[in-house]
């Protein structure tokens, strides 16, 4: 596995999970697993972890993010020769996103591997807001993303959405795309806590209904189309507050946009946060939010499921594939007041038996999405 982001070394986004629970599911099937990524600090540089080896790699810090991750690149590059001679050679070689393409591609054309397969987790068009940025890092960016479609004897991709996507942006052959949703290990959301308490943390009173927003922020996941429809939602529901978690660079946006709608003291931004707190907050909250202007698959949706919490969110990607309307969430239009109307539909119902009857069934869906059962797909991608 090559990946510039795990749960052990550099946790950035939902790549680091699926790369971490996806290696050592596999590891669980008895296959010997190795990971290649960056190295951080206070952490050896290579490591067994849940029976899988993690390798990190050592990359000088550049000004120009693309540079840094071709280095990161030669880094892994690197650290694989030595793996091979350590260990043997590898029989499949599993890429992820755009970062890493330059050392599948360095590998494929001096070491003589053919049977390379490289998940696209999401496009630059995605992460862009569906739009082509007009500058030289995306173009950069997107070249990379085509580059790891044509050198690939495989693609996975983790939406029918996604799939689509690629083939449009990057004529990448639909047969040559195999689609296999994200997952989950709903083990490590298993528990409760008192909501209350995690809300007074935050400064918000016990009773107050929390709707929560977990992810980057960014243009690409909408964290400014809830805001936006906060004003219409408060309007009825004076109480109702809202959370924003994760990093970004929207969130000065958020606060500011706040302020000048006059509804800073009804929001809170906690900006990155680690995992513990990320599973207090989404069994502290009433509702998560899921406003992406486009969303590949959208892990979130699969961690507030695993902790009974039903989803309103965007009609676009992997939430509108794998929500059932009503029943496991709320399926909207990416602007404010279709957003709004489908947190109102959940907080109009004062006695919460909505939400209440929702949280098993959102729970037994999370099941269905077990890593264990997941990593079956990927071998036989890998087998083909």
């Amino acid at each position: 596995m090559f990946s510039w982001e795990t749960f052990n070394s550099l946790p950035v986004g939902g790549v680091s999970a699926v790369v971490t629970q996806l290696s050592e599911a596999l590891a669980e099937k008895g296959h010997e697993v190795h990971v290649f990524t960056r190295a951080c600090e206070g952490k050896p540089e290579h490591e067994l972890i849940n029976g899988v080896w993690e390798h990190r790699c050592v990359t000088p810090g550049m000004e120009d993010f693309i540079d840094y991750m071709d280095h990161m690149c030669d880094s892994i590059v690197s650290c694989f020769h030595w793996a091979e001679q350590e260990y043997g050679r590898f029989d499949v070689i599993h890429g992820h996103d755009w970062h890493i393409v330059n050392a599948l591609a360095n590998i494929r054309a001096n070491k003589g591997y053919d049977n390379l397969v490289w998940s696209a987790h999401s496009t630059e068009y995605g992460r862009n807001g569906n739009h082509h940025a007009d500058n030289w890092f995306a173009a950069r960016v997107r070249h990379r993303e085509w580059l790891g479609g044509y050198i690939s004897k495989k693609v996975t991709t983790v939406s029918y959405a996604m799939r689509h996507e690629l083939g449009r942006e990057y004529q990448v052959p639909q047969d040559k795309v195999s689609v296999i949703y994200n997952g989950i290990n709903t083990k490590t959301f298993e528990g409760v806590l008192d909501a209350g308490k995690v809300k007074e943390r935050f400064g918000l009173h016990p009773l107050d209904p929390v709707i929560l927003f977990f992810g980057r922020m960014a243009y690409q996941k909408g964290p400014d189309l809830l805001l936006e429809a906060i004003p219409d939602i408060i309007n009825e529901f004076y109480n109702a507050r809202f959370i924003f978690a994760g990093s970004g660079d929207m969130i000065a946006h958020i606060k500011g946009r706040a302020a000048y709608l006059g509804v800073l003291h009804k929001i809170r931004t906690l900006g990155y946060v680690d995992e513990k707190t990320k599973m207090d907050l989404f069994k502290g909250c009433d509702l998560v939010c899921v406003p992406s202007r486009n969303e590949p698959f959208g892990i979130i949706t699969l961690e507030a499921w695993a902790c009974g919490k039903p989803v309103v969110a965007c009609d676009v990607g992997g939430p509108s594939e794998i929500i059932e309307n009503f029943k496991t969430g709320v399926k909207v239009n990416h602007d404010p007041a279709s957003i709004a109307w489908g947190i109102k539909y959940f907080l109009g119902d004062r006695s919460g038996q909505s939400l209440k009857k929702m949280a098993p069934i959102c729970v037994a869906e999370a099941k269905k999405y077990d890593w264990s059962e997941l990593a079956k797909q990927y071998l036989n991608v890998y087998k083909k």
